[in-house]
């Protein structure tokens, strides 16, 4: 099967939290021997900001991290789809892309053969229907929304005729749990500012908690404002700026616990969508305390893989007792890696995409030998 996939950057995760997930089905896909070609555009803004923070250093590390991963960097004005699609069988499409190579893909599946679907992994749909309504999917095949409400607002809106729920996942090749070669600290937390998106929240959730026991702590992330690393310092935070994604699981060994801060869309209006954060750090086997979300599609057994924490005194209770309890830690982290590696690997995800396009192809020979049929043919 040769597989042709369009996402804003394989090379760069600098604020590109797509590319975590992109880079493992990637990489399970070429596991199987299908022909997988990834189009990036050309000097996108991911991959720019990573250039200005870590320079072709970063490049060579990704590199050196993913030695079987490279995209193809285009330019919209000079894109030639016959040539980059001849002998396609399925064609990818992120939501991250501009909407007239979305069209102008769309276009191009109309006079051809292959299947072609729209991936959607974040919260526009909810937050910004205007900017997701304005794509044309008219000649797509589907929708992969990864939760259940992104996938029934397509529906419902009429984006779609097809749409299904492709969660994100672990790449457990990568995230994996390390052996621990010296302990760094108590508490470190893996996350970008979010444009206001949970500001209160990470100042209830995790710079209180810290400060109140008196943590040794690290974070950390991208854009976050003078304020932001005012109220870190203030809590005694080390703050050290961007982490490559593929060296998160050597960090997660280096600490006792974690914790998961959903932006305020997830908790409030998104339900059922734990972004691809709380994969990762299970799969790395560290314990997990997470502030709230709904996991209303069961993917988690929350208090078993990891505890919820509802106010801000409650996380402080959980890490107190999980730092104080290592037998307890242990155990939360040990259910949490198998709920992962049963069911949310990016294995299991490449399996059910697999699925889908057998799906479209038996509805593609039905409706063949419906029209048969009409015209009085053989099937």
């Amino acid at each position: 099967m040769r597989i042709r996939m369009f996402y804003h950057s394989l090379i760069s995760d600098w604020n590109n939290g797509h590319a975590h997930f992109l880079r493992g089905i990637v990489t399970e896909l070429l596991s199987r021997g299908y022909d997988v070609r990834v189009y990036e555009p050309k000097l996108g803004w991911s991959l720019q900001n990573l250039l200005s923070e870590g320079g072709e250093q970063a490049l060579a590390l990704f590199r050196e991290a993913y030695p079987g991963l490279q995209s193809v960097q285009y330019d919209l004005s000079s894109f030639n789809e016959d040539a980059e699609l001849e002998g396609a069988d399925l064609v990818l499409v992120h939501e991250w892309n501009d909407p007239e190579l979305v069209k102008r893909l769309g276009e191009h599946r109309a006079r051809s053969r292959y299947r072609l679907l729209f991936h959607d992994t974040h919260h526009r749909a909810v937050t910004d229907r205007k900017a997701i309504a304005r794509f044309d999917l008219s000649d797509y095949d589907g929708v992969l929304a990864y939760g259940n409400v992104i996938r029934d607002i397509y529906l419902g809106e009429g984006w779609a005729q097809n749409a299904w729920t492709w969660h994100e996942a672990a790449d457990t090749r990568v995230f994996r749990p390390h052996s621990v070669h010296a302990v760094e600290g108590d508490l470190v937390w893996i996350g970008n500012w979010g444009d206001e998106e949970r500001s209160a929240e990470l100042r209830e959730f995790l710079f209180e908690p810290v400060k109140q026991l008196r943590l040794k702590a690290r974070l950390y992330g991208v854009r976050y404002p003078a304020e932001a690393i005012r109220s870190l310092s203030d809590a005694a935070i080390e703050y050290v700026g961007w982490l490559p994604n593929y060296r998160v699981p050597e960090v997660f060994a280096q600490f006792s616990v974690t914790v998961h801060i959903p932006r305020r869309h997830y908790a409030a209006t998104l339900p059922g969508i734990p972004t691809i954060r709380v994969f990762e750090a299970l799969a790395c086997g560290i314990p997990l305390v997470s502030a709230p979300w709904e996991d209303i599609e069961g993917l988690f057994t929350p208090g078993k893989d990891f505890l919820v924490a509802h106010t801000g005194e409650q996380m402080t209770r959980h890490i107190r007792s999980l730092l104080r309890d290592a037998e307890w830690a242990r155990e939360l982290a040990a259910h949490g890696l198998r709920t992962v590696l049963a069911r949310h690997t990016c294995a299991h995800r490449v399996d059910e995409l697999l699925r889908i396009v057998k799906q479209l192809d038996g509805d593609r020979r039905s409706a063949a030998r419906l029209a048969a049929a009409v015209r009085g043919e053989a099937a």
